[in-house]
């Protein structure tokens, strides 16, 4: 489908952080878009005030009949009454996924697929080449702090796209560079088991255009499964990889280190945020920035002023008394690494992370790992499971994690139960974390910190 031809467009979910960004795409080709989510929030307060029509009820009487496209997110319940009239009305009705596999037919596309990393990476590689002049179309899983929005347009015919995993939406994407970081077990309730899950990523390989590019973490399980028509490695500081980074410094939170590969290398790259984890995502963007023939000065002027994406080691507060960083961590590498770059970056502190798990069938199935990562912390405050999608699961709750956990330094609370906690305790080095609604104690946790 040509989505340039379409006039009106209903999107049943607006308010998801994909689905977002796919409405701002329609909205800026001068489309009418009205949809439906089920909560208000600070982005549908903001898609709103953008020019959208959104409501916060399943009502037939508010959805647009007008529509010429409908566009629903996996997450919709399969009894919602609004995507149900339209489907049995016979409207074009797609998932998201669908409308991206038909953008990366028509345009040069970059995507960013993995179970950790991919949001990151595809919002720097997207600002890299907004910065340098290129231009891009960005489909972004998580908000720029730069731009403080998911999507922004180009007259460039690039695009640069986050390469979901649930629900195996990233195998409809075709991509000209292929990018992969993880291949983790996750998302097990649609995969079932870790081999399943791992097939898919080789998929997502075989679907690169002729022609094009596989830019792959080095070492990954099944790595010599994940075949492009090229295939190019990237790696923090091994140099077995084609590409890595090198003689890397520390400083005021953030890092200075060289990329170094066949043929070129860029010197004294200037990365303002933390966790070195994000040295590794920035390699991988600045690699595809010369697959791409930037000028690599460009580049290394536009590293300097990346301010990172809202909740990926997202610094709150950060001064000599105290450093607040809230992170989107939801898997136990993700917190593994979060932990690990905070207590790297700010040695000395007292560490104290506050973690919200997020699924019942992710915290079942990462009970260990969860609580093997958070023994890294030196005090651990944990709220009840976050649901999404989920309904409870007999015997599923947090205290599986602490019961698992070798520091007994932890304590279940509640988010009022937290915030008291905040305004108690002696905080120099704290961490927020995860997937759910975490997030909207943000706000009060940094009002109190910064009042004391």
């Amino acid at each position: 489908m040509d989505v340039r031809g379409i006039n009106r467009v209903y999107f049943v979910g607006i308010g998801g952080i994909g689905m977002s960004a796919l409405a701002r795409f329609f909205l800026a080709q001068g489309t009418v878009v009205n949809g439906y989510d089920r909560t208000v929030t600070a982005l549908t307060t903001k898609l709103g005030g953008e020019g959208m029509g959104i409501h916060y009820t399943d009502d037939l009487a508010l959805l647009d009949k007008e529509a010429q496209l409908v566009i629903y997110t996996p997450a919709i319940p399969k009894n919602h009454a609004e995507l149900n009239w339209y489907k049995d009305n016979n409207y074009p009705v797609y998932k998201r996924s669908d409308v991206l596999q038909w953008i990366t037919e028509r345009l040069f596309s970059v995507t960013v697929a993995g179970t950790h990393g991919k949001t990151t990476i595809s919002t720097m590689i997207a600002y890299l080449l907004r910065e340098t002049g290129y231009g891009c179309n960005a489909f972004l899983g998580g908000i720029s702090v730069n731009y403080q929005s998911n999507y922004w347009s180009s007259a460039n015919d690039t695009a640069v796209i986050e390469a979901d995993e649930y629900d195996r939406s990233f195998l409809k994407l075709y991509p000209d560079i292929a990018v992969l970081t993880a291949i983790d077990p996750d998302h097990l309730d649609i995969y079932g088991t870790a081999e399943e899950m791992e097939a898919a990523f080789i998929q997502y390989t075989q679907n690169i255009k002729a022609g094009g590019t596989l830019l792959v973490k080095h070492g990954l399980h099944r790595g010599a499964d994940l075949k492009g028509p090229k295939t190019v490695t990237y790696s923090l500081q091994n140099d077995a990889a084609d590409i890595y980074s090198a003689n890397m410094v520390q400083r005021q939170g953030g890092y200075t280190f060289d990329v170094v590969a066949p043929g070129w290398e860029i010197i004294d790259v200037h990365l303002n945020i933390g966790g070195m984890h994000n040295v590794e995502n920035m390699v991988a963007a600045i690699a595809v920035t010369q697959m791409l023939g930037i000028d690599a000065g460009k580049v290394k002027e536009a590293v300097a002023g990346f301010k990172g994406i809202r909740r990926r080691f997202e610094y709150i507060i950060k001064t000599d008394k105290v450093v607040y960083i809230d992170d989107y961590a939801h898997h136990p590498e993700e917190l593994s690494a979060l932990i690990r770059s905070a207590k790297h970056l700010f040695p000395g502190r007292r560490c104290v992370v506050a973690f919200q798990p997020h699924l019942f069938s992710r915290t079942r199935d990462f009970a260990d790992g969860f609580a093997h990562s958070l023994d890294m912390a030196d005090e651990v405050l944990l709220l009840d499971i976050y649901p999404a999608r989920e309904l409870p699961m007999e015997g599923v709750t947090t205290k599986m994690i602490t019961e698992r956990m070798a520091n007994k330094v932890n304590t279940i609370l509640s988010k009022e139960g937290l915030l008291e906690y905040v305004k108690q305790a002696p905080l120099d080095l704290f961490i927020t974390a995860g997937a759910g609604d975490i997030d909207k104690l943000v706000g009060p946790i940094k009002e109190i910190l910064e009042s004391k």
